[in-house]
């Protein structure tokens, strides 16, 4: 045996060692596990705004960009430069906010005509103004979002965030995804590449379906009686456990084998967790959920975030979205359509926020509302849209030990660039795992000779937005 080898061979053993440890006593890799690290968070809601709302119309309030509505201004335009590969600025023109902006809370935060309902919760809300990401066209910005890296097929963070931790509950996937869009990545954005099956996401619906269709699909059988069912599963599992015994440390076959027990217990305990029609009609309205209501779709699909996470699950992402070419929030040439979007979800979002804290769950669930990217100062070819812009924007969080009321760095005096405190998403991602217990640099799974991580090898804990 060479070096190469016995490297290889010893490495592949240390890995097996890791990843049998994951399954921890109940021999699941779904297992519930006590993170390395102090935690304040225990589970993660991500709210997905799909195609980038603008932050200038929003959170992040520029007085002097409305100072100088209409005049002339150099930018460097991130499209032209990945377009043309040469850096030169160009001519555009400043295109103020066209919402107005109040101040709200004790702590006395800027929020636009946009947001009026989550306005009143900006005390318990945490803003980065200082978001810069990569790519600048749909697609490889989600996936960097989403899995940290905008070419090779990675794993999502809910993947990671299960991986790490597994679920709270052995019924119910640990990471699940409500509306998840086919483009941009599609299945990617909530894959599990090459960790096992059992860590990736676990679709409720599609993003240009109503909420009424966010299930489990092929959750029951009526071809056959209970009993049936029983027999057939055992079946099944006898003859994978015969497999597994010719074949011990296949750990894709475990998985597949843990995915089939889980598929199994799922349909006994989701089809309860998924139905609204417990909800009294107070929590319905607190959501925006009534009949012919604008809210009625996206706070379904709130609440049901909430419900799986109060059952257990690790990693909810709700996506406000479709399927179209150009995404929900993507307004080019049409920004006032950004009412539209806002008055869908912003309802939705201030009665989970106000959920979450009366039933005591937001102290330990991080609540992220965010996008790929923001959208640009100045109007696109002179038009009455914004262009897509990484290089600057804002997210907010909630709960889970990060300040509330707070906000953190600064793009340029028009909402361009992030120049003060500046946070890349690789950073953000770091430190939301980091609440959740868990070091992003020793977070990490041996592919293909190599340890991978969420945050490759970049990213810091972002510690002035913690408490």
């Amino acid at each position: 045996m060479n070096r190469r080898d016995l490297l290889q061979q010893l490495s592949c053993g240390f890995g097996g060692l890791a990843f049998s440890a994951l399954a921890g006593e109940t021999g699941s890799l779904l297992g519930p596990r006590l993170p390395p690290l102090p935690s304040k968070a225990k589970r993660v809601i991500f709210l997905f705004m799909q195609g980038g709302p603008s932050h200038v119309d929003s959170f992040d309030f520029k007085p002097e960009l409305i100072r100088r509505d209409g005049e002339s201004a150099e930018f460097h335009d991130a499209r032209k430069i990945a377009n043309s590969g040469v850096s030169e600025a160009s001519a555009q023109r400043l295109m103020a906010p066209r919402w107005d902006f109040s101040r709200h809370g004790e702590c006395g935060r800027p929020v636009s005509a946009l947001f009026p309902e989550i306005a009143k919760h900006v005390d318990d809300l945490c803003f980065i103004h200082s978001m810069h990401t990569e790519g600048i066209a749909h697609g490889p910005a989600t996936l960097f979002l989403h899995c940290g890296a905008t070419n090779f097929i990675r794993p999502s963070m809910g993947s990671w965030v299960t991986y790490g931790l597994g679920s709270e509950c052995e019924n119910l996937p640990g990471f699940v995804t409500i509306g998840p869009s086919i483009g941009n990545g599609g299945a990617r954005n909530y894959g599990s590449a090459f960790l096992p099956p059992v860590y990736q996401g676990t679709p409720l619906g599609r993003a240009d379906a109503p909420a009424s269709q966010a299930v489990i699909r092929n959750l029951a059988t009526t071809s056959l009686a209970p009993e049936q069912r029983r027999k057939r599963f055992d079946f099944i599992q006898a003859m994978n456990e015969a497999q597994h015994s010719r074949r011990p440390g296949d750990r894709e076959l475990e998985a597949a084998i843990e995915s089939y027990e889980l598929a199994w217990r799922i349909q006994s305990h989701a089809p309860e967790v998924t139905d609204l029609s417990h909800e009294d009609a107070k929590t319905l309205d607190l959501y925006g959920i009534s009949d012919g209501a604008k809210t009625e779709d996206f706070g379904r699909k709130c609440l049901l975030a909430r419900r799986l996470c109060e059952a257990g699950v690790r990693f909810v992402q709700v996506t406000y979205g479709d399927n179209t070419a150009n995404p929900a929030w993507d307004q080019h040439s049409n920004l006032p359509k950004h009412a539209d979007h806002a008055l869908a979800v912003d309802r939705p979002v201030a009665g989970l926020l106000e959920d979450l804290k009366q039933r005591g769950l937001l102290e330990d669930t991080i609540v992220w509302f965010g996008s790929e990217f923001g959208r640009t100062p100045y109007a696109q070819s002179n038009g009455t849209g914004r262009d897509h812009n990484p290089k600057g924007f804002t997210t907010w969080l909630a709960g889970g030990g990060f300040k509330p009321g707070f906000a953190h760095g600064s793009t340029d005096e028009f909402g361009h660039v992030a120049v003060e405190n500046k946070v890349h998403m690789h950073d953000l991602h770091a430190t939301i795992l980091h609440q959740l217990g868990l070091d992003h640099k020793k977070l990490t799974f041996r592919h293909d000779g190599r340890d991978f991580r969420l945050t490759d090898v970049h990213g810091h804990v972002v510690r002035e937005v913690l408490m």
